[in-house]
């Protein structure tokens, strides 16, 4: 089946030209990567406290006082919203006694310490120490929280542990071109799940970073997507990849009914599969026009996205761990952390964000929902994934496996490796 595309140049919105493949090699990708304790050490070291790392959405601080804790590895980090509307993050530690200082997400006027009521001011400044003339010393000489470098962009908050390292806007080249068109900062959070998972964080990043895997654990996806001819695309340090969405795979033989998957599209867009008349593999390119047409009067504005993206999921990954699903009206966003001290296991955090149409009223904002693999759904395609990876960790561990062996499907997580290990340089 041929892939229908825009030519390059229509728009001078989200890129779509295609990036020259990189050539990695075809060396084998050793699994110690996966297993080792000291590697796991080598990444906190030179990975983890130096890039950019996802913080939480704007909305999750939206007022003056907002505060959320986030975890990487053995760090939490304290985000909130100043008065003056800019984004502060700190240490989540006080000076004291080194106790956590805040615990989930709220809104306060200080930080108080529950421990001996050491208070901070949201900008981080000591505000009370109790019965500050019994120490003879005097007050810590930080002056308050320890700060580290944070910057909000495009509905997201962002966090480096690294003083001197480079610019956000360094970092996240050319990805603010990309995604800016996506209005993430329009759009609300639906779901917020924070799940536990048996495996290396790195082996969750390859699960969602190619599609060759679908045959094998989605085959009911193969009657709504394109899972093997996908445009692919690395840049610096992230990459994406391009999966064309209501269509049918080159795997699966064209029938005259159209599978539910794209009928339940069709009709989330307001078209009516039963007025269609063509073949299925046509119905991508007529509800790319339908919503062009009907976005309007549906109360949603595609005007700054090319058609492609009206059906597509552009698939892109921010390095080193989030993988995002976006598509004109809403996002899947995960976060891979390591865990503190076990390259086995991981947290997985599961953002979902809806586009609201004009009028529809805001839904409640969800609660973090904290639970472990198998002690509740994900949805079917998500815990397709879940179930495997734990099988794909144990087995790394075999005397008879090696590590890593790519095909060119497979070439975002060559590229992923490549810039990780830009930053481990491993001896």
């Amino acid at each position: 089946m041929t892939i229908q595309r825009i030519k390059p140049g229509d728009y001078t919105k989200t890129p779509i030209d295609k990036t020259e493949d990189p050539d990695f090699g075809t060396d084998m990708i050793p699994k110690t990567r996966y297993t080792s304790r000291e590697f796991m050490q080598k990444e906190w070291d030179r990975l983890w406290t130096k890039v950019w790392n996802w913080g939480c959405a704007s909305e999750d601080v939206a007022e003056p006082g907002d505060y959320i804790v986030t975890s990487l590895g053995k760090e939490e980090i304290l985000i909130t919203r100043q008065p003056d509307g800019t984004i502060k993050a700190f240490y989540n530690v006080c000076q004291h006694r080194g106790n956590r200082l805040m615990m989930g997400q709220g809104n306060a006027t200080t930080f108080r310490c529950n421990y001996h009521h050491w208070e901070y001011r949201l900008n981080g400044e000591f505000e009370n120490i109790p019965d500050i003339e019994s120490f003879p010393q005097g007050a810590p000489p930080c002056g308050g929280l320890t700060e580290v470098r944070s910057r909000e962009w495009n509905g997201f908050v962002f966090f480096c542990l690294d003083p001197d390292g480079e610019s956000f806007e360094d970092f996240i080249h050319p990805l603010e071109e990309h995604l800016g068109p996506y209005h993430f900062d329009r759009m609300v959070k639906v779901t917020d799940w924070t799940v536990e998972w048996e495996c290396n964080w790195k082996t969750s990043v390859d699960a969602f970073n190619e599609s060759y895997h679908v045959q094998g654990i989605h085959p009911e996806l193969l009657y709504f997507i394109e899972d093997k001819h996908l445009q692919i695309d690395t840049y610096d340090k992230h990459n994406r990849y391009l999966i064309p969405f209501a269509t049918i795979s080159h795997r699966v033989n064209e029938t005259t009914e159209i599978p539910h998957l794209i009928k339940h599209a069709m009709k989330e867009a307001g078209m009516d599969p039963a007025d269609f008349d063509g073949r299925v593999s046509e119905v991508r390119g007529a509800l790319q026009k339908f919503k062009r047409e009907h976005g309007a009067e549906m109360g949603i504005d595609y005007s700054d996205l090319n058609d492609e993206q009206l059906t597509d999921d552009y698939h892109y990954m921010i390095f080193p761990n989030i993988t995002m699903n976006t598509h004109a009206e809403d996002l899947m966003l995960f976060r891979q952390r390591p865990h503190e001290t076990d390259p086995d296991r991981m947290y997985f955090d599961v953002q979902m964000f809806k586009l609201l149409k004009k009028g529809e009223e805001k839904p409640r904002k969800p609660k973090n929902e904290r639970f472990k693999h198998g002690e509740r759904s994900m949805g079917l395609v998500i815990d397709q994934d879940a179930a495997n990876l734990p099988g794909v960790q144990r087995g790394m561990h075999s005397e008879a496996y090696e590590g890593l062996w790519l095909g060119d499907q497979e070439l975002r997580i060559r590229h992923f490796h490549k810039v990780l290990m830009d930053y481990v340089q491993e001896d």
